[in-house]
């Protein structure tokens, strides 16, 4: 595992940034301050001259890293989503028990996000409430087939189809495991979100998680 963690780098597609951020000061500090600027005004109210404005550079050195705010926004997808499916495969590696491995899986893109040290200049907390409340927005979008056919969701979609093998491998008789995968990741956003804004449609609560609820909908569903 430790072998595993030494080699691990996020992958993001090279399509979707001018220049990669990560390989310049400038470039994460406008990583590490999107994120926390998003966090605060909202992705709509969200623009490069602010962030210029908050990280002391002009807003065209912005726009050399990346072309407009939605690809901005697709890379910090596109990070948090690598960085899930790392867990995931770091969680479930050595699990042998079929169900051990899906409810593990589950947990793993339910749970509430805390903030991984290992990463300085990216708070994934914060990320994940960014991505709760701005993901579905900034994938259902006119660009979203195109986008699809560049490669922007192929870390989502590998995410969503290694919870699809861990499905089949408890129950190769369901016949709906790619709705149901999707469901759980998609899904897992939404009732967070609704427990923190929405909470009267949601059983979702400070006693009761969206892990609580998949696991319990995903075991009965696959009951044989």
């Amino acid at each position: 595992m430790e072998v595993l963690l030494s080699n691990f780098k996020i992958q993001v597609n090279p399509k979707i940034y001018v220049k990669d951020p990560e390989t310049s000061g400038l470039g994460k500090k406008i990583i590490q301050n999107s994120i926390v600027l998003i966090d605060e005004i909202g992705f709509e109210n969200f623009t490069f001259k602010k962030l210029g404005e908050r990280i002391g550079s002009n807003e065209s050195s912005i726009y050399r890293y990346f072309e407009n705010k939605h690809k901005l926004m697709l890379y910090l997808s596109s990070w948090y989503w690598s960085w899930m499916e790392y867990r995931l495969v770091f969680t479930t590696s050595n699990i042998v028990n079929a169900e051990e491995k899906l409810k593990r899986a589950i947990i793993i893109i339910t749970e509430k996000i805390l903030d991984d040290q290992e990463t300085a200049h990216i708070n994934e907390a914060t990320l994940n409430k960014i991505i709760i409340t701005e993901f579905t927005k900034n994938l259902q979008t006119k660009e979203v087939d195109e986008e699809n056919k560049e490669g922007f969701f192929l870390i989502y979609k590998r995410i969503i189809n290694r919870i699809v093998s861990y499905i089949s491998e408890v129950n190769p008789e369901y016949p709906f495991a790619k709705s149901l995968a999707s469901s759980v990741v998609e899904g897992s956003l939404h009732q967070h979100f609704l427990q923190k804004h929405i909470d009267t449609i949601t059983d979702c609560s400070d006693t009761v998680s969206p892990s609580d609820y998949y696991l319990h909908l995903v075991q009965n569903v696959l009951r044989k």
